[in-house]
């Protein structure tokens, strides 16, 4: 998924703690088979070619909670811009901006709406789709690796992938929870039993003509945000807290209406 995943294990079975470990992290490359949009074999990126096809559970609940974050944030968070995405990747290598002409093609390939999940399968609306889910699979996926570890015996673990982070029981000694800095603030908390999303482009933005764009993408303009400051989610689950992350760094004046969807998530602004 374009990034490292590192977990961290209490245990006094060490054996076996290993051997919850691998399985964590072959849960991490079957859901990486599924969801990414870097490998061309990805389960997501043949429904990207074929544009109607039945997925697998996890793809399934990965696009409708993805699709309930779009309509719950009016866009702001919208799997659909690929297209968008992949050109400014392209942007910020040459650091140039795309033309009017490349950005208006784009834009008639992404919007959520035109995402149709039918009780069988999925419906792509436009051709030449290509959905990206970097702001909500490694969430799914941190959340997903800390499962099977608590399954497997040892809740005392947490996984970092990126700027995402699923917490377990706290370790031994420390019954507050895991000290954990939230992003680029510097605040410490102790947190347990959560996930923790972070987004920001602190190590990921560009300068062309003078003006400093974020590796995020602006779903209204198709260019990198211009205006991105730290941002993190503290919720439930990684899902929810990863969606939330970028949605708030896209609209940070939706944070109101979110926490009404979202009353158990914690946003700091």
């Amino acid at each position: 998924m374009g990034t490292q995943f590192r977990v961290t294990v209490y245990a006094v079975d060490i054996r076996g703690a290993q051997q919850a470990i691998a399985r964590a992290f072959a849960r991490a490359a079957e859901l990486d088979a599924k969801l990414s949009d870097y490998r061309e074999d990805s389960e997501l990126n043949q429904l990207c070619r074929t544009r109607r096809m039945r997925v697998s559970d996890d793809l399934r609940r990965v696009l409708e909670y993805s699709q309930r974050v779009a309509r719950e944030s009016d866009g702001a968070f919208d799997i659909t811009l690929g297209p968008f995405i992949r050109l400014w990747r392209e942007s910020r290598l040459k650091r140039t901006l795309p033309s009017p002409q490349q950005i208006a093609e784009a834009r008639t390939r992404t919007g959520y709406r035109k995402i149709i999940l039918r009780r069988i399968e999925v419906f792509l609306a436009a051709p030449a789709m290509q959905l990206d889910l970097g702001g909500i699979a490694k969430g799914f996926a941190a959340s997903e690796m800390l499962r099977v570890l608590r399954d497997a015996g040892f809740p005392q673990s947490l996984v970092a992938a990126g700027g995402d982070l699923a917490i377990g029981d706290p370790p031994p000694g420390r019954t507050a929870g895991w000290r954990v800095e939230l992003g680029a603030t510097g605040e410490v908390r102790d947190l347990s039993r959560c996930s923790v999303s972070t987004s920001g482009d602190e190590s990921q933005y560009v300068e062309i003509n003078g003006v400093r764009y974020s590796h995020i993408i602006d779903p209204r303009t198709g260019l990198g945000l211009m205006k991105s400051l730290p941002i993190t989610v503290i919720a439930a689950e990684g899902m929810e807290a990863d969606a939330l992350a970028t949605a708030l760094q896209v609209r940070p004046g939706a944070a109101k209406m979110l926490a009404r969807k979202h009353p158990s998530a914690r946003f700091k602004l």
